[in-house]
């Protein structure tokens, strides 16, 4: 069967296959250079085992912007592992697969992502929405609103303000919760929607810092934009992202599937 006169669905469909096993290996390996060629590279280079984040017991926290929240109940605050509070995005696709594979781990996992915040905005709420809940594992997902905010004149934070306050949260949090395992997601636009190629240009010093930041911090760091990049190289941005922020479906899937790697 065609899809296009000219490439079988069924290579197609592998080739997808084969670029999510070979692309999760990679982000196990860490903050590596994706490419398609380097791929096999990569993912060779991380078999080499890796102590896990996840302990049983633990306690993981999602937090961030919209795409953290996915549409999760708000008021059920004091809910672990349930799918209402965890929304509808990766943060959710991510703990179902940590409670299918780890079901005797005891782990409580929680998400506090609100839409529309920023760095800032984070700090605001972090003692109750953080550090009252003494996460083992903290990860973190901002940044696209301290850009977006600002480029439409809805906010007056600079790139300097977001990288300030990012890392003075990290600096909070590690003094309070000095054993946590942080993981600190790129922030990511894709080209679709309302995004254009200046926007792709102009946000790369906000994922730039993000990355100073896990580095600086002493965090995971998962290459949220470079995995979006290769994927539209099967797909169209579309396909991962309707609107070039919000993930689809299959963008969350993807965001999980990594996320997973670097976790466990």
């Amino acid at each position: 069967m065609l899809d296009d006169g000219q490439t079988p669905m069924k290579m197609k469909e592998t080739n997808r296959r084969e670029f999510v096993r070979a692309s999760a290996c990679a982000a196990a390996a860490g903050p590596l250079v994706f490419s398609l060629g380097g791929l096999a590279q990569a993912a060779e280079a991380s078999e080499k085992p890796a102590e896990p984040l996840i302990r049983p017991g633990d306690t993981v926290l999602f937090q961030g912007d919209s795409i953290t929240d996915a549409g999760r109940q708000r008021d059920e605050t004091e809910a672990a592992n349930k799918q209402t509070a965890l929304g509808g995005g990766y943060a959710w696709l991510a703990t179902c697969e940590l409670l299918i594979g780890r079901s005797n781990d005891k782990l409580r996992v929680f998400n506090r992502g609100i839409s529309g915040n920023k760095v800032f905005q984070l700090a605001d709420r972090w003692q109750t929405d953080c550090l009252d809940l003494k996460p083992n594992v903290l990860s973190i997902l901002i940044g696209v609103n301290d850009y977006w905010h600002h480029r439409s004149g809805k906010y007056e934070g600079t790139l300097e303000v977001y990288e300030k306050d990012y890392h003075a949260l990290v600096q909070r949090t590690r003094e309070a919760l000095p054993e946590v395992k942080l993981v600190i997601c790129e922030p990511f636009l894709l080209l679709t929607g309302a995004v254009k190629d200046e926007d792709l240009i102009a946000f790369t010093v906000y994922r730039m810092a993000a990355k100073r930041v896990a580095e600086e911090g002493g965090a995971k760091f998962i290459p949220y934009q470079t995995m979006f990049d290769e994927a539209s190289k099967l797909a169209p941005p579309k396909y991962w992202s309707a609107d070039g922020i919000h993930p689809s479906l299959a963008g969350a899937s993807l965001m999980a599937h990594f996320w997973l790697q670097v976790a466990e």
